[in-house]
């Protein structure tokens, strides 16, 4: 009953179209209204004649296979017309385009669509699509045979599920907020990106170790989009903490639910307080999508009210412009110009909107929405796609000469990716063929029979399918499909061989010829043509002529990389349908040395201890050639001989035959040769270099002071914690080989001293008292930080403390004397004070004292003044004397002299021993302030100046040596001799200091008037005295203070 109803109306239906055919006719002008009425009515019918429906699911995505989805048959309540008999069964047949992988199935006896192993991904289906649209997948069934035929167009609408999880743009989320950043202020994160829509999208974000400094809000902004602001809970303060860094977690509102994380880290930074503010936020434009590269787009403003680099607007995209808009159109960050980067294309995206950010280094910065509108270009051809409903072969359908009529052979899809007049296309054939195109839907066309074939008029048709546009010049398109008449096939060609061999060297040249594989096949006429084709697993390497059959390599084959090659080659006739067969083809590549031996490194760096024995092992060297048998067989040898070390031909292990010496050499170079023993040998060659690691071998050498007989002086005012002292040791090692350290190791019975380790000063440790006055002798130990064995040096530092050196001879001896036996750390001498010493001894030696300076004036006056003549004389005779130091090669003979002077000199008082140094003040306008008196027995100058032989031949020290004088730095609060050139006198001073035989102290060599003005600071212009008067010349020396400090210039006067 319901089919006779559905026929009833079928013929209802085709009456009205007749209808409406004849009212057409009739009445050539119609209002608008009726003439829209009437070409629905004809679109339907249109519709109706060709047998076209639509029908619509839902699937989700992600769906396993072999899920049932819908029954055509059912759904379309398709049935048979009553007393209508089919020349075969109801059939439904998927069409779809060659090559494309159907996301569905369908039953052709039943219509049952079921899901395929195809995977079903909306992110991939509908890549561009905005996430408010929904997502279609479209498929054509036709329903066969021809008596029913109808094309049904399927659209399945795609539902989202859960299937992505939401990720922020980095994993390190970076921003900056001012410290005076008001409580509850916000400032946007960037937004996390799910692919998924609907609540399957970003639903939530979480702050995660907030501190209570910082809350998460979430806004909803105009564009749909969440996004996240960071809230300050809590005054910030850069001073007191300036990093602040905790997580952010966002999640999806799908089942299951997907998260993820991200570390957000704040800086907090000082104040910007005003915002760059848009002239427009909100632009349109509009650009033809042929618009050249580097066009202007839009030039946005932008203002700050602060100055400085607060006023500095940087302009960017936000995260929320797609990546295509931002590989489209370059924003210049300064000048907020938008300009095209890449070519437009309408076709792909007819509109970008861009959200432009303007800062100016603060964290809320001002949006501006460009929205750039790309106008059509007749710029895109239209395109034919072809979807065969009779299955082709080799692109070409092949028929049976009695198929019937109306026989359904491809459907035609033309479409143009331009808009409007310039996308409306027709489709035509170019010239009287026994096919048709029919319109079923918009742009869709079948293509069938339109009248009977003939095998013998015609075998084979070439079809030009002409597809052209609307637009101005129009644009049109061509596609050609074949088909071909069959006759009946059933013999499947024979290869002559059952497998193929064949060998070839390898680095052939492309295009050599291999072998030629031969097929028979005992049918006739087409059916009996063979084409030779290489099956799925054939290797590019290799070409196959699909008519001779001739085997060809096409690139050049490399042994190393491939030893044989194992494939199929096919042999198909042309019958419908095909017949095949196929044949083994097994190619075998012979070596050649092509390969030169390759060492694992261009340049080797070995790292050996100086202390490697002779022939021990240095390293090894690995080389390695890909060919085989002999022209892979590798020797070494080292390059330009040399002599020094050997490497073993075979395994590449490098020995030295020499001993090695950092000190002496710290690194060896040479080159080593790999010959392969190919027939023409092939060889490189590599850099390697040997680095000599230091060893702990040379222990630290003191050269302040730098012997055992060297004393300092040390005033017993001088404070604690003052260096009187510093030792200096030298260690030829390297790196912690060299590091020294200092340490006291004996000696310092009264623990008056102390040592800083790393410097060497020698420190004041406590208050001196009386009974502290003497020699004392400290025994330092210089120790380097080598490993594993620690090497050292120990030197003796004699230290006198007293007020002055009044008996150096006396100091000398005990000096001699303390290498024999052990010294006494508070030795006295003669002028040391002393507890028992009486006070009426002391003001009587004052007294004393204070008579023979007065003697000693006077009858040096006398003396002057009858040797005037004399006087300039001697100075000219003494014009280049110069500063010397004392000769350590004489010390022997000084020792015997110092002898000699004792025999003939016996010790005067020791109260008489002295030198007056009277300093000008700087206040008396009566005196220069450049002279100094020195008052000096005679008998003193004998017996001290006579001990040395002052001499200006050069000294035993390098020259870059360290200035030795530098060390001998007075601690007492009265200067002794520390003038500087041309400075005012204004103190007095009565010292008399020795020099220690083996030290490199300065000195004139006579009493002399110097010139301050002199260029050479070691040298001095000297005024010469009466020799009757002065047997030998005084030396005074006195420890700089510092290192700055010129030498000391003593000038008399008399």
């Amino acid at each position: 009953m319901k089919t006779q109803r559905q026929w009833v109306l079928i013929q209802i239906f085709q009456v009205l179209c007749g209808l409406t055919q004849r009212t057409i006719r009739s009445r050539p002008v119609m209002d608008l209204l009726s003439g829209t009425y009437i070409f629905a009515v004809l679109l339907a019918c249109v519709v109706f004649h060709s047998g076209a429906q639509e029908k619509n699911y839902t699937i989700r995505e992600e769906m396993p296979e072999n899920v049932l989805i819908g029954d055509l048959l059912k759904d379309l309540n398709l049935s048979l017309v009553p007393n209508k008999s089919l020349t075969s069964a109801m059939q439904f047949k998927l069409v779809y385009k060659t090559g494309d992988v159907p996301l569905i199935r369908i039953e052709e006896d039943t219509g049952e669509i079921f899901t395929t192993g195809a995977r079903i991904d909306r992110e991939k289906l509908c890549v561009g699509i905005p996430t408010d649209e929904q997502c279609f997948y479209e498929v054509e069934v036709a329903i066969l045979p021809d008596e029913i035929f109808r094309l049904v167009k399927i659209r399945f609408l795609i539902e989202d599920i859960n299937d992505n999880a939401p990720l922020f743009p980095t994993t390190v989320i970076n921003i900056s907020i001012p410290e005076n950043s008001a409580i509850n202020s916000k400032y946007t994160l960037p937004a996390a990106i799910d692919p998924d829509v609907g609540i399957n999208g970003v639903q939530n974000y979480e702050l995660i170790k907030g501190q209570n400094i910082f809350g998460l809000d979430v806004i909803e902004t105009p564009e749909g989009e969440k996004m996240p602001q960071l809230i300050v809970q809590k005054e910030l303060d850069r001073e007191e903490k300036d990093t602040y860094v905790m997580k952010v977690k966002v999640e999806d509102g799908g089942f299951p639910q997907r998260s993820s994380t991200a570390i957000l880290q704040v800086s907090v930074t000082d104040t910007n307080d005003n915002h760059p503010v848009f002239k427009e936020t909100e632009i349109e434009v509009s650009i033809p999508e042929n618009a050249p590269v580097g066009t202007s787009v839009t030039q946005l403003h932008a203002t700050d009210a602060d100055i400085g680099e607060n006023a500095r607007i940087h302009f960017s995209f936000s995260n929320l412009v797609s990546n295509i808009a931002k590989r489209l159109f370059h924003l210049n960050s300064t000048t907020g110009l938008i300009t095209i980067k890449e070519p437009l294309d309408r076709e792909e995206t007819p509109n970008h909107k861009l959200l432009v950010l303007a800062s100016d280094g603060g964290l809320v910065p001002a949006r501006a929405m460009v929205l750039v509108n790309v106008t059509d270009v007749n710029d895109n051809v239209p395109s034919i796609d072809i979807r065969y409903i009779v299955n082709p072969i080799n692109d070409t359908v092949v028929l049976s000469e009695n198929v019937p009529l109306n026989t359904k052979i491809a459907l035609i899809t033309v479409t143009d990716k331009d808009a409007d007049h310039n996308g409306k296309v027709t489709c035509f054939t170019d010239h009287e063929i026994p096919f048709r195109l029919r319109p079923v839907f918009s742009n869709q066309f079948l293509l069938e029979t339109a009248a009977y074939l003939d095998y013998e008029s015609t075998k084979e048709y070439a079809i030009k399918l002409l597809a052209a546009d609307s637009g101005k010049p129009p644009l049109n398109q061509s596609a050609m499909l074949f088909i071909k008449v069959k006759d009946e096939n059933d013999n499947a060609p024979v290869f002559t061989q059952s497998l193929v061999t064949v060998s070839i060297p390898e680095n052939n040249s492309p295009g050599i010829q291999l072998t030629k594989v031969s097929a028979t096949d005992a049918d006739t006429g087409p059916n009996a043509e063979i084409n030779f084709l290489l099956g799925p697993d054939a290797p590019p390497e290799f070409s196959l002529d699909r008519r001779t059959g001739m085997l060809t390599v096409v690139k050049k084959l490399d042994r190393e990389k491939e030893e044989k090659y194992f494939f199929t080659v096919l042999a198909k006739d042309n019958g419908v349908p095909p017949l095949t067969s196929n044949v083994t083809v097994f190619v075998s590549v012979i070596d050649q040395n092509d390969n030169s031996p390759a060492f694992t490194h261009n340049e080797y760096n070995f790292y050996v201890p100086e202390n490697l024995p002779k022939h021990g092992t240095v390293g090894l060297i690995t080389v390695t050639d890909p060919d085989y048998g002999e022209n892979s067989a590798v020797t070494l040898s080292i390059l330009d001989e040399n002599d020094g070390f050997t490497i073993d031909s075979k395994t590449g292990v490098i020995r030295p035959n020499i001993s090695f010496d950092r000190e002496k050499q710290e690194s060896y170079t040479f080159y080593v040769k790999a010959e392969d023993g190919g027939r023409v040998s092939r060889s490189s060659s590599a850099k390697v270099t040997i680095n000599v690691v230091d060893v702990n071998d040379n222990k630290p050498v003191f050269i302040v002071p730098p012997s055992n007989y060297s004393y300092e002086l040390v005033l017993p005012s001088t404070d604690p914690g003052t260096v009187v002292f510093q030792v200096i040791a030298v260690d030829n090692d390297t790196g912690m080989n060299a590091e020294v350290r200092y340490s006291i190791v004996g000696e310092n019975t009264r623990d008056l001293f102390e040592i800083n380790e790393t410097t060497g000063n020698i420190i004041m440790k406590e208050k001196c008292d009386v009974t502290d006055l003497g020699l004392h002798r400290v025994l330092v130990k210089a120790n380097d930080l080598g490993q594993p064995d620690s090497l050292f040096s120990v030197v003796t530092v004699n230290l006198f403390v007293n007020e002055s050196v009044t008996n150096a001879t006396l100091i000398n001896e005990l000096l001699h004397k303390s290498t024999e036996a052990p010294v006494t750390p508070n030795t006295e001498i003669a002028d040391a004070s002393s507890p028992t010493i009486d006070y009426v001894k002391i003001l009587v030696a004052v007294v004393a004292g204070t008579i023979t300076v007065v003697v000693v004036i006077s009858i040096t006056a006398v003396v002057r003044c009858r040797q005037a003549p004399h006087l300039k004389a001697a100075q000219k005779n003494k014009q280049n004397s110069e500063w010397a130091t004392p000769n350590p090669e004489n010390r022997q003979m000084i020792m015997m002299k110092k002898k000699k002077k004792k025999k003939k000199h016996p010790p005067k008082n020791l109260l008489l021993n002295f030198v007056t140094i009277e300093e000008t003040k700087a206040d008396d306008v009566d005196n220069d302030g450049n002279s100094i008196t020195l008052e000096l027995p005679i008998d003193l100058e004998e017996q001290t100046m006579g001990k040395y032989n002052w001499v200006t031949t050069p000294t035993t020290f390098k020259p870059d040596s360290p200035d030795l004088a530098r060390h001998y730095k007075s601690a007492s609060p009265q200067p002794a001799f520390q003038i500087q050139p041309e400075t005012p006198l204004n103190s007095k001073h009565h010292i008399i200091q020795e020099l220690p035989l083996d030290n490199t102290f300065v000195a004139c060599d006579s009493i002399s008037k110097c010139s301050s003005s002199s260029s050479d600071p070691y040298s001095v212009s000297d005024s010469g005295y009466p020799v009757t008067t002065f047997e030998a010349p005084v030396s005074v020396h006195a420890r700089p203070t510092d290192s700055r400090t010129s030498p000391i210039e003593i000038c008399s006067e008399i």
